[in-house]
C-alpha cells in the first residue's frame, strides 16, 4: 500500500517543483538570449576556421616535406640534378617578371 501523504508533504513537493520549473525556465531564457547565441555562433566559426587552418597548415607543411625531400637526400646533400633546373627556372621566372614590370612603368 501507499502511504498517505499530509498537507505539508504536498505543500513541499509543489515548491520543489515550482522551484525546479523555474530554474529550468531561467536555463531556456539564458540558452534563447540573443547574446548566448551570438556568442555560440562565433564560438562555431572559431572552431571551423581553426580546424581549416589546421588541416592548411597540416597539407602545407605536408606539402613542404615532399618538396624538400625531392630536393635533398637523406644525408642532407643537395641533389644538384634537381636543384640547379629549379633555381634557373625560378631565376627565369623572377627575372621575367621585373622585365615585364619595367617595362609596364616605362609605358
Amino acid at each position: 500500500m501507499t502511504e498517505a501523504r499530509t498537507p505539508a508533504d504536498i505543500e513541499a513537493d509543489i515548491l520543489r517543483r515550482r522551484q525546479d520549473l523555474a530554474a529550468a525556465l531561467d536555463e531556456i531564457a539564458v540558452r534563447v538570449h540573443p547574446r548566448t547565441l551570438m556568442g555560440d555562433a562565433r564560438a562555431r566559426v572559431a572552431a571551423s576556421v581553426d580546424r581549416t587552418a589546421g588541416r592548411a597548415y597540416t597539407e602545407a607543411n605536408r606539402r613542404l616535406s615532399d618538396a624538400r625531400a625531392a630536393m635533398v637526400r637523406e644525408d642532407g646533400s643537395p641533389r644538384l640534378e634537381r636543384v640547379v633546373p629549379a633555381a634557373l627556372a625560378a631565376t627565369v621566372v623572377v627575372g621575367g617578371l621585373l622585365f615585364l614590370s619595367a617595362r609596364r612603368r616605362r609605358g
